[in-house]
């Protein structure tokens, strides 16, 4: 049987379980500035196309109505 050639410090033991706890919690959502949905961080709005205060993506007023 396999044998681990050196003893795993607690800092790393540490590190690596928080990193998977860290994974468990799920993204974090903020509102967007411009319409107010909830969205992911660091994301562009799905619901109007905003990211940063600046239109990224474009989206029409078709889709916008289908989803309300």
């Amino acid at each position: 049987m396999a044998t681990p050639k050196r003893r795993i410090s607690h800092a790393r033991t540490h590190k690596r379980k928080a990193q998977w706890l860290g994974a468990l919690t799920g993204p974090s959502l903020t509102a967007c500035t411009h319409c107010g949905e909830m969205i992911e961080t660091y994301k562009a709005c799905p619901a109007c196309g905003y990211y940063k205060g600046r239109q990224i993506i474009k989206i029409s007023e078709v889709s916008k109505a289908a989803k309300d």
